[in-house]
């Protein structure tokens, strides 16, 4: 697996049941120690909530997944949280769902089903961030091919990152690394082998529905989550 599909940011969400109040967070983490560190920031800011159930999802192919029901009837709560995270194939994320009791008791089916609807809704809205194995490739070419080198670029819809326009002009592309030789080669032709293409090593690398790019949504391959 090449790619994956994390959160772009913290989103909250929250529902009532039965005057009980679910304030579900869903956040971002590339391991365990972030999981938890945002568990506690959550746990610090409703000091006066009865439960925060959570579970976390990190890594690909085999990834590391915890959860709690945290004083919820067993299974009524956390693992719930943790099939809605699995069914929208998600990674790289942290669910919290605080409750603040309201009185009146939900029972285990009533307590799933709530849970599961808090996990599904903050998912749900949670603005997405696919994650590939992306290559920048940094380009120089002269102002007489730009132009040409743009208009052709933007056709296979590439976007052009960091230009600058001194003696000659500058730019970084960034493309999904089975993508580098083709994309090389258009440059290459595009400007009759003038142009010069830096390739720099693969790293994942998110982008948003806006096209903007997320760096470091990935560790270090040797602080990654274990991936075989």
């Amino acid at each position: 697996m090449t790619s994956f599909m994390t959160l772009a940011g913290v989103w909250t969400d929250e529902i009532v049941e039965k005057k009980s109040r679910f304030i579900a967070s869903a956040v971002p983490v590339r391991t365990e120690a972030e999981a938890l560190a945002a568990l506690e920031r959550v746990r610090d800011e409703h000091r006066d909530a009865r439960h925060h159930v959570y579970a976390y999802r990190i890594g690909i192919q085999v990834p590391h997944e915890r959860f709690s029901d945290d004083g919820e009837p067993s299974g009524t709560a956390g693992r719930p949280v943790l099939e809605v995270i699995r069914r929208k194939d998600l990674t790289n994320v942290l669910v919290i769902v605080t409750r603040y009791f309201g009185g009146i008791l939900l029972g285990a089916n009533g307590l799933v089903r709530v849970y599961t609807e808090a996990a599904a809704v903050v998912l749900e809205r949670a603005p997405k961030l696919v994650c590939a194995q992306m290559c920048d490739i940094l380009v120089t070419c002269g102002y007489e091919h730009y132009g040409r080198l743009l208009h052709l670029l933007e056709q296979t819809g590439l976007r052009l990152y960091d230009a600058e326009f001194t003696d000659v002009v500058r730019f970084r592309l960034v493309v999904r690394e089975a993508d580098v030789p083709r994309t090389v080669a258009l440059v290459t032709d595009a400007t009759s082998g003038q142009a010069t293409c830096d390739v720099r090593p693969p790293a994942y690398v998110g982008i948003t529905d806006a096209g903007e790019l997320v760096r470091d949504v990935w560790l270090p391959e040797h602080d990654a989550p274990r991936q075989t």
